[in-house]
């Protein structure tokens, strides 16, 4: 396992951060670039210095502010994936896996390398150097040398960014099981929200050096209760808009604003937010100003309107604009105030989606949800 706090600055920047990762489990950094995540596993690796703090892996204190503990970086048994790779350029991707593999009979250094270069789809490329290799393979062959002396704490910086979909999708999967097999905690670094939600038991969700959410990923980056993590964790919609009536038997309330009228699910907290009530809530009556987030992926697209259907929000507009968004596209809806829908390729083609057109946007009353400021 792995447990601790740092305080660090440089210059302008401050970061405060803690953690406490348990034997085969993920913690996934996620936020922008600036915020201070890679800056995290260096100092959790021994590569910087943090002015404050205690840092554990695995039985022992690697760093202690208190006490002067500061056990080098070679001293820490951390499997480090940097964004740069950092391969040897004059080894092999063999040798490169290979390197911190001392104290090992010959032996049982083959059976690991050779493992791992199956795992990691490296057999073709095995006994050529790094400039001879794509960025992917690069990659590969990175995270196979950081895996390889089997670690204390495996620290994983954006690992997955030079690879193509199948490749990610497959790597992600051999990691995650990985970890939970070997029983190495990992700490990854992202910004990517579908990585965060395949490979992380618990995310935390940075910004300008601090922690400004945690919990479950589906918790932190499914639907997010504050505006500022809404929007790095990219909630493609988030509208304003006012509580018009509360049901409380249906558990709903309806709120509206320029052209919008939905029906999301009943906050009893949200009395709270904005300017305040203008009635009684009691009354189910109340004017109150809310932001709602709606993903653009819980976004059903219709040529007309349907009917007999569990959701309770259809809503008519004109397609304001198209955009690729791999693996699909994103159209932007203008409802009144513009909303965004992910579709997929084909849909694209069959419903022939192009500006100007009339559509229809469906969405149940449970993928929204109130947005606090």
């Amino acid at each position: 396992m792995s447990r601790g706090w740092a305080n660090y600055s440089i210059g302008n920047f401050s970061l405060v951060v803690q953690w406490d990762i348990l034997p085969g489990q993920v913690t996934a950094l996620f936020g922008p670039s600036g915020a201070g995540k890679s800056t995290t596993l260096k100092i959790i690796a021994g590569l910087v210095r943090p002015d404050n703090g205690h840092i554990e892996i695995g039985s022992k204190v690697v760093f202690d502010a208190a006490d002067k503990t500061m056990v080098p970086a070679h001293g820490r048994r951390t499997g480090y994936l940097t964004q740069r790779f950092d391969l040897f350029p004059h080894l092999s991707v063999g040798a490169n896996i290979a390197y911190g593999l001392t104290g090992l009979l010959s032996e049982e250094r083959k059976k690991r390398v050779r493992r791992l270069i199956r795992a990691l789809d490296l057999e073709e490329v095995e006994n050529r150097y790094p400039w001879e290799l794509s960025g992917g393979q690069q990659q590969r062959a990175a995270l196979g040398r950081a895996m390889a002396p089997d670690p204390d704490i495996l620290l994983l910086d954006e690992p997955f960014n030079s690879l193509d979909a199948e490749l990610r999708q497959m790597l992600m999967g051999e990691l995650r099981s990985t970890v939970a097999r070997s029983r190495i905690p990992a700490m990854l670094v992202t910004h990517d929200r579908e990585v965060a939600l395949a490979m992380a038991d618990w995310v935390q969700v940075m910004d300008q050096g601090k922690i400004i959410a945690e919990g479950t990923p589906l918790d932190v980056l499914g639907q997010p209760g504050r505006g500022r993590v809404a929007r790095l964790v990219g909630v493609e919609n988030l509208l304003d808009l006012t509580v018009e009536h509360r049901n409380y038997r249906d558990g709903t309330m309806t709120c509206e604003g320029e052209g919008i009228s939905l029906e999301v699910p009943l906050d009893r907290e949200s009395v709270n937010y904005g300017n305040g009530p203008c009635q009684d809530a009691r009354s189910g009556n109340i004017r109150q100003s809310v932001t709602v987030g709606i993903r653009a992926s819980d976004i059903i697209l219709s040529n007309n309107e349907l009917q007999g259907l569990s959701a309770r929000n259809r809503l008519r507009g004109v397609v304001a604009g198209v955009e690729v968004h791999p693996p699909g596209y994103t159209v932007t809806l203008e409802c009144g105030q513009p909303l965004k829908c992910h579709i997929t390729g084909a849909a694209m083609t069959e419903m022939d989606i192009r500006p100007g057109q009339e559509l229809w946007a469906v969405f149940k009353a449970s993928s929204c949800f109130l947005v606090q400021p």
